[in-house]
Formats: C-alpha cells, structure tokens, sequence
C-alpha cells in the first residue's frame, strides 16, 4: 500500500487549510455541552458552512483519502466535529449512499449535507449490546408500512434526532442473522416515546426509545428485508473503519499538551512520566499509519473499510483510556478537579471498549476474519 499523498491531494490539504483560517474565526461561541438543542443547532450551522464552501460532501463522494486528510486538518485546525451530525454523517449517510435506492438517495442524503437533519441510531437494545443479533424489536408487515413494537437503547442523539437508523426483526422462525431489516424511521411518528440518559460525565447524547406500534412506510427500508444484517455490517465498517479518524488527530494533540504539562510542572523527571508519553507517543502514530493503511485499501478496492477497522478499534479504544490514566498521573491532584476541560473526554474513554462493538466482538472479528481461524462456540 502506498501511504504517501499525491500533490493532487496536498494541493487539496492547502486550500483547505487556507479556507479554514478564514472560516473559524466567523463562528459564534460554542454553546454549553448540555445544552443539546443549542449544540445540534451549532453543529448543523457548522455543516451548513461546510455545504456552502463545497466540502460537505467529503464524507461520501470524495475519495477515501480526501477524507482522511479533511478530518485531518479540521481536527488539527479545531474545527468543530460532526456533534449531533454524527450518525447522520458517518453512519447512516454512507450507508444509505452504498445500499439505498436513488429515490432514496435523493431524500435523505442532502437534508444530512445541508445540516437540515439529524440521524440517531436505533440498533442495541436491552438484552442485545455486543450480541446485537439477538435484537428483539419486531416490525409486522401491514400493506405499505412496518408495525414496529420493541425498545432501543443507548440510542445516539435521539433527543434532537429528526430520523433513526433502526434495526428490526421481520422473521422470528429465520436464523437470528436473516431475519433483521435496516429502517429509516421518523422520529415525530406517533408511538415513540424519547428517554434520555445520563451517562458518568453527565451529558444526555443517548437514550432510550420505546416504540408502541410505530408505522414505517416500506419505502423507509434500505436493502431487502430480512437482508438488514448484511446492511448494517456496512454501518459497522464505517462507524469503526473511519468515525474515530479525528479524535486520533485529537489524541496526539492532547499528548503534546500532556508533554509539555509534564516539563512545566516536573512530573517530566519521573522516568515511568516519560516512558508512558513515549510509548503513547508512538503507539498513535502507528493506529494514523494504521488508519492510512486502512484508508488505502478501501481506496485500492473501491468498498467500504474492512476488518482492519476492528484491528483499529480494538487498540485505540484501549490507547485512547491508557492515555487519559497518563494524563491523570501527569496531573496529580489536579486531575480530581471535574471542571477541566478534559475531564468529560476522560470519563467518556472509559465507554470506547464497548461503544461501537466491545473489545471481545473485535477480537472475534479479526480471528475469523484476518486470521482464518474457526468462530467460537
């Protein structure tokens, strides 16, 4: 694989890195990170300004490469991110851009581009989190719609959410694999009711929904139905192949910072201080090589990232904590002070080996699928 950038695409990085300078010193002070309605609206500003100088698309027309080095440089500018976009722009958005219909397509894909609308996720449920398979929500087929009857949980964005990527059972007698279909469901149907959820750091960004006899027309289905589960490993590829690219970037900034903390407040004469920043160091320079090999291949191959995205996940979600435990020995008693503005990201790292597939379902993957070896019993 060739990790090196053409000048096709450093001419890219420059005029984006010329745009930005330009752009962000126009944005309005960021609102409080409770204050979800505030947040979307900031985060869909930001996705407007992004439409409207032409980069909006880079998630899913540009080529793989492009968006590596577009969250690249806005992480490294400090950009905001996607927010409340999130699902919308790195899950069902490209899902819906590999699977859907042109119809389709053509409905949901430019409101997410424009910053109009925003996507939750509706796939775990209360007893199916890793073994997502065994989702119990059911949806009965009746003339032109699903009757959908179930619950969702840790559901992102769905207090602020105009539509759910909603994963359904459609054949209870099928293998618990085939008989799942992917749904686009609107979240003003009648029947749905928004639970939020606080987590550790005390922000509310999932929920639970619970849907009571919830009709979703059979055109909101992506794919054939009962074919959903084939659907939904490409919003898995996505979600752990690229959604984490940008906080790597913010990773190996914070470390910076975590250095010179270090140097300023003599923790650097600690000789294990300095090993743990050295080691962290180069351990997510090889997870943005990594990213840059993954990245290539799914270039090289014209498909969604593979199951090095697991190979990926499985060590930045262990990194990503061991880096905060280093920032908490760098600190000192300063790391108890809860207001830091680190401190929410520290807290939050504690969920990353179970968010987006635990550790245990990443290791399965890449023993059966790079490794060849038979799947556990």
């Amino acid at each position: 694989m060739d990790l090196t950038y053409t000048a096709e695409e450093e001419e890219f990085r420059a005029r984006l890195r010329e745009w930005l300078a330009t752009a962000l010193p126009k944005l309005p002070p960021r609102p409080d990170p409770l204050d979800w309605p505030g947040r979307r609206a900031y985060d869909c500003g930001w996705q407007r300004t992004l439409y409207d100088a032409g980069y909006a698309d880079v998630h899913w027309d540009a080529s793989p490469t492009r968006r590596l080095i577009f969250l690249e440089e806005t992480e490294r500018a400090g950009a905001p991110y996607v927010g409340a976009n999130f699902v919308g722009l790195l899950h069902a958005g490209p899902t819906i851009a590999a699977e859907g219909t042109v119809e389709q397509r053509a409905r949901w894909l430019p409101p997410v581009l424009r910053g109009d609308e925003v996507w939750c996720q509706g796939f775990s449920e209360p007893d199916a989190g890793s073994d997502l398979a065994s989702l119990r929500t059911r949806a009965v087929r009746d003339g032109d719609h699903y009757v959908v009857s179930g619950s969702k949980t840790w559901t992102s964005h769905a207090e602020v959410a105009d539509w759910c990527e909603l994963l359904v059972r459609t054949d209870a007698s099928s293998p618990k694999h085939r008989g799942i279909t992917w749904l686009a469901m609107p979240m003003d149907a009648p029947g749905i009711t928004v639970r939020p959820l606080r987590t550790l750091a005390g922000s509310t960004e999932f929920a639970e929904v619970f849907l009571d006899e919830v009709r979703v027309p059979v055109a909101n289905r992506v794919g054939e139905e009962n074919d959903g589960w084939r659907v939904t490993m490409v919003t898995l590829s996505f979600e752990r192949g690229t959604a984490f690219v940008g906080e790597v970037v913010a990773c190996r900034r914070l470390l910076g910072e975590l250095a010179r903390e270090a140097r300023s407040s003599g923790t650097w004469d600690d000789p294990a201080i300095r090993r743990a920043l050295g080691r962290l160091g180069a351990e997510f320079r090889a997870l943005w090589r990594l990213t840059q090999w993954n990245v290539s291949e799914a270039e090289a191959t014209g498909g969604a990232p593979g199951a090095g995205g697991s190979v990926f996940k499985l060590r930045y979600s262990h990194a990503r904590q061991e880096l905060y435990d280093t920032a908490a020995a760098v600190l000192g008693p300063d790391a108890l002070d809860l207001g830091r503005a680190w401190n929410p990201d520290r807290l939050s790292s504690l969920s990353y080996t179970i968010a987006a597939g635990t550790s245990q379902i990443q290791h399965d993957i890449v023993a059966e699928r790079i490794l060849g070896l038979p799947k556990g019993r």
